[in-house]
């Protein structure tokens, strides 16, 4: 062991890896309860809890292993944030229509993503692409993301209540105060338990972070579970042995559940295509993030080779994922904590991926989480992500303006999509413009990858009648 990950060479022991990955562990396994959650959106989307609990932990296990095994990169996966929820908008807001897209087009549309990242990844576009798009823009999707998935916990939670009414044959969820509307967004009444163990749960978990309790998310949503039984949020019938069994029950796993056929005639091209866009700049700034942390950047050829290798690793957790049964598998930005805490090897993504493995015995536990503790949860996950708009510069319109409008569509919009593809709109449109007609000195970039996007956004609107 000590010769396979080189943990001498890396000036670390056996003990301290082994700690690290624990603690990466304890610092991510929220999203054991959190993206069941998401993808079932409560029991809307069709998929079983069961079902997405397992792939999440298999999935999480599998490649986590892998990482440490083929790369040596103390770096954990798991299903993402943010494109766990994109994946769920997507099954909801379709249903119903026409051309409903259901969580097998979904797990499809991530599959395929999958495919294309691999051979963009193989190809080395992977790299072009990421340093086409400039890195305000970068920053921006991480925000907009964070604010997409505050909205969904405080959606899920009744800490925010959308009006559906209809006024004057208006449906108020049309958002038009100039109309002379009562606000569509308002707060949840306070006398709902489940909203008050939400506010809970997220004065706990803020509580826990500030005083730098590692694993602070991970056991902010077990208080908060444990002070929801007292309140009787709890539903013990969520403790059955049959839905969820204590000895991993792998038939049950959505495995290879794909309908390639259906994906033809629902427009599913947008999607694949914001499922490998969103998921190319979120690995790439955790892995550099990473490697800089662990001071793997220091040889800046070496830490270059190895984040290369980690890519390719993460390239294949996408489609193995899909296959599985979850959402886009992408690294994990809670690596850092395991990084701070000394690991600076595969063996500590070895641990990691263990415990998730072991945690397929927990499922019951797990099950008895309620979505007010794991909403607590999403919404302090989007104050992390939120950190990221320090890094863009606001005084410059041309990066401020389109940075600002990828963050403000993708809540407001309830579209991760929308966000991206404004965002990418925006600058190609004023840097042209500043580079052509400014008085300024300074000439912004424009790749050419970029305008092959720009173009293909526009076409994205028309065909789709700017849905």
């Amino acid at each position: 062991m000590e010769r396979f990950f080189k943990i001498k060479e890396q000036g670390s022991t056996i003990k301290t890896e082994i700690m690290a990955g624990i603690t990466t562990f304890m610092t991510m396994a929220y999203i054991l309860a959190v993206n069941p959650d998401i993808l079932t959106a409560f029991g809307k989307t069709g998929m079983d809890w069961y079902a997405v609990f397992l792939a999440t932990a298999i999935a999480a296990g599998v490649f986590t292993i892998a990482m440490g095994i083929f790369v040596n990169f103390p770096v954990a996966l798991a299903p993402g944030m943010g494109l766990n929820a994109y994946f769920a908008t997507v099954v909801v807001s379709t249903a119903g229509s026409d051309h409903p897209i259901t969580w097998q087009m979904a797990l499809t549309a991530v599959f395929i993503s999958g495919i294309i990242f691999f051979l963009l990844t193989i190809t080395h576009i992977r790299q072009m692409l990421l340093e086409a798009v400039p890195d305000a823009l970068k920053h921006a999707i991480t925000v907009g993301i964070g604010l997409f998935i505050t909205i969904v916990g405080l959606k899920n939670s009744g800490l925010l209540s959308v009006s559906v009414e209809t006024v004057n044959d208006v449906p108020k969820g049309t958002f038009t105060p100039l109309m002379g509307f009562e606000s569509v967004f308002g707060m949840g009444s306070f006398t709902d338990p489940s909203v008050l163990l939400t506010i809970i749960g997220l004065a706990l978990i803020s509580v826990l972070m500030i005083l730098n309790v590692p694993g602070a998310i991970l056991f902010g949503i077990l208080g908060t579970t444990i002070i929801g039984i007292f309140m009787g949020v709890v539903d013990f019938n969520n403790l059955s042995t049959d839905k969820t069994p204590w000895i991993p029950d792998l038939g049950q796993l959505s495995f290879f559940e794909f309908d390639f056929a259906g994906i033809m005639g629902v427009g599913i091209v947008s999607i694949i295509l914001t499922f490998t866009f969103v998921e190319l700049f979120d690995t790439f700034g955790t892995l550099v993030g990473t490697a800089n942390r662990a001071g793997f950047m220091k040889n800046r050829e070496e830490g270059n080779k190895r984040v290369g290798k980690a890519m390719f690793v993460d390239s294949i957790a996408v489609g193995g994922g899909a296959v599985l049964g979850t959402s886009t598998v992408t690294a994990f930005v809670e690596s850092s904590a395991g990084v701070a805490a000394g690991g600076r090897t595969g063996l500590t993504s070895v641990t990691t991926g263990i415990c998730f493995l072991l945690s397929l015995f927990l499922a019951p536990a797990v099950a008895l989480i309620p979505g007010s503790a794991t909403a607590a949860a999403l919404i302090v996950v989007g104050v992390l992500m939120m950190q990221a708009v320090r890094e863009i510069n606001f005084q410059d319109l041309v990066i401020g303006i389109p940075a600002f409008m990828t963050i403000a569509f993708m809540p407001f919009t309830y579209s991760i999509a929308n966000g991206v593809s404004f965002g990418i709109l925006a600058y190609v449109l004023l840097a042209f413009v500043a580079n052509v007609f400014g008085k300024g000195e300074q000439k912004y970039k424009i790749h050419w990858l970029m305008w092959i996007l720009f173009v293909l956004v526009i076409i994205r609107y028309v065909a789709m009648g700017g849905h």
